[in-house]
């Protein structure tokens, strides 16, 4: 059997946010779509959905046209049965993580975020699937008093802690 495995580059549309995770049912797409949509007013978002059978097809939903055909260029290159790419703008992955976890088709997150991201990619004779991702670069270093400092008074700013 041979084992082959290939780096696949996300490519992130400007102001947007990334989720990639595992499902497994054609449902997806709607289910997805609709967590999305009801958990943030406003939000912007193009999904794409990998068939794993059947047609194997990529299906997709969103309502930012630019959002989803990078979504769907992203999951084309990835090429993995039952992956879904996620893109999202005016929101962050925080406002919409939890209710994408509950969706009953979802059976792993990979990643959410905005940093550069890579997808390792493992194919076979039968097909791909994704291994891990590679998220954003290699830490430098550990944050000094100051460096937690300025992590405590940016939480709060942004609204994510009391003060």
């Amino acid at each position: 059997m041979e084992l082959k495995f290939e780096v696949v580059d996300v490519k992130l549309p400007s102001k947007s946010n990334v989720i990639i995770g595992q499902t497994h049912f054609i449902k997806s797409v709607e289910d997805i779509a609709e967590a999305v949509s009801t958990s943030v007013p406003g939000v912007k978002f193009g999904l794409a959905f990998n068939e794993a059978s059947g047609d194997r097809l990529v299906r997709y939903d969103g309502n930012d046209p630019e959002l989803i055909e990078a979504a769907i260029d992203a999951a084309k290159r990835i090429g993995a049965g039952h992956v879904f790419v996620l893109f999202i703008r005016d929101a962050w992955p925080i406002n919409v993580l939890n209710q994408l976890k509950n969706v009953q088709e979802v059976a792993s997150i990979f990643c959410a975020t905005a940093n550069p991201v890579q997808v390792i990619v493992a194919e076979t004779q039968q097909g791909r699937g994704v291994m891990g991702v590679i998220d954003g670069f290699t830490v430098v270093g550990v944050e000094s008093e100051e460096d937690k400092k300025k992590r405590v008074e940016f939480l709060r700013k942004i609204g994510y802690k009391r003060a």
